[in-house]
């Protein structure tokens, strides 16, 4: 039971809790109808293994206070955990950067004094080059123990080589000499499982048993991973990549990139390959590598004290995790700037860069694929591509773009069905049930039998005369002297028209369990499927191309260029180009899905018509909707993710956004100098704020600066156990000097070292356009809103996320009264133009007279509108 609320934390629950007794300001929005519970538990903490459990909040290791306030009055010694984040709340950026700024002034100036310290200074410039270092090493040595097991894994659904039985089907008939030409996968060495069983090699006795093998080993496959991720990891479920976005956008989720998390996700991510469901490991790989990078980044204190250092790492490891997994270094580093990252300064893009190759360096010792290549369908093409077939290759692009609109909603409709109905709270159920659908379908067809990478291959391969596959069976017209790599166009044989029927299956086969296999609760990838359903639909239509060229080469099309006996079409390249699109058609990646897909190709020459259907899917599927596949998980999650493609048009204004609106209490504010600590406890227990503003006084209610809750809550406690005379009727003092107190009165307590003296302020007619591009460019958790210096209210990241949610869903806030843009007082000031006394965050005074006026100025509109 425990195991099973372990799992279900996170998907299933209607509320939002932080870890301590008050939620916080960046609670998760609602974005799909369902909100998300990120409760968490003792045991994520001692798994993560990077946090340290208080009695009423969570510790991260280190933490400082804020850089800023070092000349300002500080306490004797800075307060352990001020200035860092509990888990599920949105780091702020700008007091990272001051953090490091601070930090990196302190070691410069320390250098010169002795050799330890210069040692050190030495040793804190190159950690950001070690970091990277570790993790391309061990992301390229997992990728490459990920790739051999899984190929080993696939294989044994169908037997097992008894001379080795380390050995998969390929490796296992390396070495025999008793293989044939058409034949070369049959060896003594291995056996299938009807062998093995009934000693039958042939007949519909060992075709039912081998069926009946290749489901038990699937379903088997498929539960031990979904256990595993259930019982010891739920986060090691999904692909990772919405959720790794969201993370180096600034948010924090304790356990993701855990070492536990990794353990589990490289365990189960060769179970779930092997199982044979539809779904890859290249988006997982980015998660196992920036799991890697998160635990390396803590052997270096420049990035384990500091959130936004540690997210340079994560691109950095990011860009690593998608070299491993399509062997392409450049294209990595461009996914990682394109897709994932938040923050990507220049000497990021060189760390990402060398942590890419350095991967990759890794993977090629390795040599998983025993081709010497990093990936297992790596082609070279010897045809050029024709202008006319630029027709071609756009229609694909359109078939991309009409797929990936068609996966994204039916994907979400069926997991906001999943996350709604009680099908959810049985995910084993779930993952046993699709595959064994899976394996049921996908064993007659050899298409959907195949590992999707050896479909992928065997799909971009270009026919030659030492293929024996039924997608070359053609009828061979030509001389026995002609060479090997200029094979002129042929009539399709009867192998090629069988092969395109059982494609044809296979397509609506990907298509219909790609839908349903993408979220369930075990590691899934979607590159891959997206591939091999493009690579799919691009060779039938170079077949059809290719066919159609033979038949009628004297067509003005292809008259120029396809002669009789020319090397015209290459079918091989259709289906590139078809996977390319369909990828580009889901994800909406255009720059650095071209350059990952031609480095699988070694060519550069193919990068036009790479170009033509990645912006023709984009197009298309920009048209249906501008979000991608991981943009709509981040919402259907909800997770608090300001997306910096997305264009703001509206005409709202700050005061329409803020809170607190027209009819919710009033702003919780402290005053700089005239409350105790028990005031401070009383307003922290009594609200859920992630912050306070705070003011000069009552009267004067200007802004002074703004102290979080967290760092409030620990700076107390710390003052109770470490300073004498600290009681609840001590006052607490934000200013610069202590006010002069009776004699009588307890020692005070001074926390001006925890005040953000400088919070980001707009006016309450700043227009949400400018607010919005604040939040996305300088990854702010809240900004104050004023009125000539008068605190107004606040804007954070959940109210702009709510506010752009219900401009999605065509709820537009209404529109002001014309009277709303004329002189008048803020609601904080009173009729006479004085403000209004404040107890705390309690307004005394009624507010009659104002009411008043306000009903004859509406009354004076409506006559105006009969």
């Amino acid at each position: 039971m425990e195991s099973e609320q372990l799992f279900h934390r996170g998907y299933y629950r209607n509320s939002y809790n932080s870890i301590t007794s008050a939620s916080s300001d960046e609670e998760l929005l609602d974005g799909a109808g369902v909100i998300m519970d990120f409760q968490t538990s003792e045991d994520d903490n001692l798994l993560d293994g990077d946090t340290v459990v208080g009695t009423h909040y969570t510790m991260t290791n280190g933490g400082s206070i804020n850089s800023s306030t070092h000349l300002l009055d500080l306490l004797d010694e800075p307060i352990p955990g001020v200035g860092t984040y509990d888990d599920f709340h949105t780091i702020d950026w700008v007091r990272e950067k001051c953090k490091d700024r601070e930090r990196h002034r302190r070691i410069n100036s320390k250098k010169k004094e002795s050799a330890w310290e210069m040692t050190k200074s030495l040793y804190d410039a190159w950690s950001g080059w070690l970091v990277v270092t570790l993790t391309g090493l061990a992301s390229g040595a997992l990728a490459g123990l990920i790739d051999i097991a899984a190929d080993w894994m696939t294989d044994l659904k169908e037997g097992i080589c008894l001379s080795a039985l380390w050995y998969n089907h390929e490796q296992c008939c390396w070495g025999s000499n008793e293989t044939t030409f058409e034949e070369r996968d049959k060896c003594p060495q291995w056996k299938t499982w009807a062998e093995l069983i009934i000693g039958q090699a042939e007949g519909p006795g060992s075709y039912i048993m081998n069926y009946i093998m290749y489901i038990f080993w699937a379903l088997s496959f498929a539960f031990l991973a979904v256990s595993l991720v259930k019982v010891f990891a739920p986060y090691a479920c999904g692909s990772g990549i919405p959720e790794i976005k969201t993370i180096l956008s600034g948010f924090i989720i304790r356990g993701y990139l855990g070492k536990w998390t990794l353990m589990i996700k490289t365990i189960t991510l060769v179970l779930a390959v092997a199982s044979g469901l539809s779904l890859g490991k290249e988006g997982p790989l980015v998660h196992v590598a920036c799991c890697c990078g998160n635990i390396f980044s803590y052997l270096f204190p420049k990035y384990s004290t500091n959130e936004a250092k540690k997210r340079e790492v994560l691109s950095a490891a990011s860009a690593a995790g998608v070299s491993v997994a399509f062997g392409a270094p450049i294209g990595g580093v461009l996914f990682s700037l394109e897709e994932v990252s938040y923050y990507f300064p220049l000497k990021t893009l060189w760390r990402s860069f060398f942590a890419a190759l350095v991967a990759a360096f890794v993977l090629r010792s390795i040599n998983p694929f025993g081709n010497s290549r990093l990936v297992l369908f790596y082609v070279e093409y010897h045809t050029p591509w024709y202008l006319f077939e630029l027709f071609p290759f756009i229609l694909l692009g359109v078939f991309g773009g009409l797929w990936g609109a068609f996966f994204i909603r039916a994907n979400i409709a069926w997991c906001r069905r999943r996350k709604s109905t009680k099908f959810g709270k049985y995910p084993v159920l779930e993952v046993i049930i699709v595959a064994a659908i899976t394996a049921v379908i996908a064993f007659p067809n050899p298409y959907t039998r195949l590992n999707t990478s050896e479909l992928i291959k065997e799909l971009f391969t270009d026919c030659g005369p030492l293929e024996s596959s039924s997608l070359c069976d053609y009828r061979n017209d030509m001389n026995a002297s002609k060479i090997v790599d200029d094979i002129p166009d042929r009539p399709a044989g009867i192998g090629v028209y069988s092969a395109i029927w059982q494609l044809c299956l296979a397509l609506i086969f990907k298509i219909i369990m790609t839908v349903f296999t993408f979220g369930i609760k075990v590691p899934s990838g979607l590159f891959i499927p997206s591939m091999a359903i493009g690579a799919i639909a691009g060779r039938i239509v170079g077949i059809a191309v290719e066919q159609l060229a033979y038949y009628h080469h004297d067509w003005f099309i292809f008259k120029e260029w396809c002669e009789v006996g020319a090397d015209c079409i290459t079918p091989g390249l259709y289906a590139m180009v078809g996977a390319a699109a369909c990828l580009g058609g889901v994800t909406r990646m255009t720059v650095s899905l071209v350059v990952i897909v031609f480095e699988l190709t070694g060519g550069l020459e193919y990068i036009v018509p790479l170009m033509a259907a990645v912006m023709t899917s984009k197009w298309v599927g920009d048209a249906f909707g501008r979000e991608g596949i991981y943009e709509a998980h981040i919402r259907l999650n909800g997770y608090p993710f300001l997306d910096a493609k997305e264009e703001f048009t509206h005409t709202t204004l700050a005061a329409d956004v803020m809170r607190p609106r027209r009819n919710d209490p009033p702003l919780a504010v402290l005053t700089q100098d005239n409350m105790t600590v028990d005031d401070i406890e009383n307003m922290i227990n009594e609200t859920s704020y992630n912050g306070f503003p705070v003011i000069m006084s009552k009267e004067s209610q200007r802004l002074v600066g703004f102290a979080l809750r967290r760092d409030l809550t620990i700076a107390i406690e710390s003052a109770r156990k470490k300073q004498e005379g600290i009681v609840g009727s001590s006052r607490v003092c934000f200013a610069q000097h202590t006010p002069s107190l009776p004699a009588e009165s307890p020692r005070p307590l001074k926390l001006r070292s925890i005040l953000d003296m400088s919070p980001f302020t707009v006016t309450d007619h700043t227009p949400m356009e400018i607010v919005v591009d604040i939040f996305r460019k300088l990854g702010l958790r809240q900004c104050l809103v004023t009125h000539n210096g008068i605190v107004l209210g606040i804007i954070t990241k959940k109210n702009i996320l709510e506010h752009l949610e219900q401009l999605k869903q065509h709820v537009e806030p209404l529109a002001p009264p014309w009277h709303y843009n004329k002189k008048r007082y803020p609601p904080s000031y009173g009729p006479d133009g004085k403000p209004r006394p404040r107890f705390n965050n309690v307004q005394l005074n009624p507010i009659d007279e104002e009411r008043e006026e306000t009903e004859e100025e509406v009354r004076l509109l409506n006559s105006t509108t009969l």
